[in-house]
């Protein structure tokens, strides 16, 4: 990297000459807190010391999938760098590449703060119409959220740089931002990397793409799917980030799923926006939003099948059917890295007045801190199970109300089932994956929503995030 000229310094006042020849400690102590504060913005300019170690091992969740075989989607381009978010070493930079003509859609988080890096997506998306998005980048370690102007203008710094890189417009450049909230993009970090970055990319980085963005994740995320549009075979695959404050509404998680069929913008925000609804917007780890929630779908149309401009068209059956199994293989490991999980749990609640309510009831049951700790102790409470669905303030009959622990009824029409022994029900709890099926009687609604367990890990991690 070539350094910039250092100017030369102005001279020195005589009361700085008389400081600094009457009090050489306070002189000594000044120089040190300079170092200090120009540390960070010095390590890109000398060769990086030995990296730290991280604070804490971060155990891999018992409930963790392994990384798929991702082969090459044609069309785009992967690379991963450092820009040193992080004390230990480790990437913390991702960068795709599009060709020309490619389309992307995206659904966001409707958190009230939002970020800089959802800003400019929503924005540009609207302007362009999902239409010629060259190229996207993503940092973890820093949200740049709840950070005013000065967070935009960092936004827009870095999608320039890229955009340089990339003969393209800035508007062409998409951007997405995971970490501590309320912390100000360091754009300068970030910038100089590009070049080596744009150097490194190649199409088969997936793995290390997914690693790249993790934060208190403890196992990358990824999925993939082959469908056919017209007897052509495309690939859809996709990566994601996620373990807690996950609790989408769209959808801390990200999400990037490329394609390389040929799809218009418009069809594909129709799809995104429909499958965001069972299947992302269906988990929660915690109960709690993210600023920064992201989810970008991008179809290179490289594959050579025909083109397709109606989310309803026939051709797209297949597609959809994969997109839909994508999407929800991806939500599914959020829900397995919750921090400090050590259950997967499938709710269903049925009988409902409505789908909306059904889907309400099921969502105060996932998030009920009293119902996810009995699961993580291994505690058939159905007790807990009820009185959340009476708290979710939506039409129930109590005397028809039915809870069942995957093949073990905990209730029947209001009572404690005939049928109830606590020895099946304890050993049924002791599965590292569970479901609890709640039939409310009053209708024929029916929703599911994945969750977690809460452990003592959950506090330890949140607990210790910054400190």
């Amino acid at each position: 990297m070539t350094r910039k000229p250092v100017k030369p310094s102005a001279p020195r006042k005589p009361v700085e000459v008389l400081e600094r020849a009457l009090d050489p400690l306070a002189s000594a102590i000044k120089r040190a807190a300079l170092k200090r504060a120009d540390k960070q913005t010095r390590q890109f300019e000398e060769p990086a010391p030995a990296a730290a170690p991280a604070k804490t091992t971060m155990p891999v969740s018992p409930l963790a999938v392994p990384f798929p075989r991702m082969p090459p989607i044609a069309g785009v381009e992967l690379a991963t760098g450092r820009a040193g978010f992080y004390k230990h070493e480790r990437e913390d930079l991702l960068v795709m590449s599009f060709p020309e003509g490619a389309s992307c859609a995206g659904v966001f988080t409707r958190h009230g703060v939002g970020s800089a890096p959802v800003d400019w997506c929503k924005r540009h998306l609207e302007a362009t119409k999902g239409e010629g998005v060259r190229a996207l980048i993503v940092n973890a370690g820093c949200a740049n959220s709840f950070t005013g102007r000065p967070g935009a203008d960092a936004v827009r710094r870095v999608c320039s740089a890229v955009g340089k890189r990339f003969d393209c417009r800035q508007r062409d450049v998409m951007v997405a931002s995971t970490g501590v909230i309320g912390v100000l993009l360091d754009d300068a970090r970030i910038t100089p990397r590009l070049p080596e970055i744009e150097q490194r990319l190649r199409p088969d980085g997936w793995a290390d793409a997914a690693a790249a963005i993790m934060t208190t994740d403890t196992f990358p995320k990824g999925a993939y799917a082959e469908a056919v549009i017209d007897g052509v075979t495309v690939k859809i695959g996709g990566i994601c980030k996620g373990s807690g404050m996950i609790a989408p509404d769209m959808a801390t998680m990200l999400a990037f799923v490329v394609t390389d069929a040929a799809i218009s913008p418009a069809a594909l925000q129709n799809l995104v926006s429909l499958y965001t609804r069972n299947t992302f917007n269906a988990v929660t780890v915690d109960g709690d939003r993210s600023t920064n929630d992201t989810l970008l779908l991008f179809a290179t149309g490289k594959s050579g099948a025909p083109r397709i401009s109606r989310a309803g068209d026939r051709r797209l059956a297949d597609f959809r059917d994969k997109l839909e199994h994508v999407l929800m293989d991806l939500a599914h490991q959020l829900v397995r890295d919750g921090e400090g999980a050590s259950k997967f749990i499938k709710i269903t609640v049925s009988g409902a007045e409505s789908h909306a309510s059904a889907r309400k009831i099921a969502r105060t049951i996932a998030e009920s801190p009293l119902v996810k700790t009995a699961f993580a102790g291994e505690d058939a409470n159905w007790g807990r199970i009820t009185m959340a669905v009476g708290r979710a303030d939506e039409p129930i009959d109590r005397d028809t109300l039915s809870i069942r622990f995957g093949p073990h009824w905990a209730a029947q029409d209001g009572l404690v089932s005939p049928t109830y022994s606590e020895a099946k029900m304890s050993a049924y709890m002791k599965n590292a994956e569970l479901e609890v099926a709640v039939d409310v009687g009053v209708g024929r609604g029916a929703a599911t929503i994945w969750t977690c367990d809460l452990t003592k890990r959950y506090v330890e991690i949140n607990g210790d995030y910054r400190s």
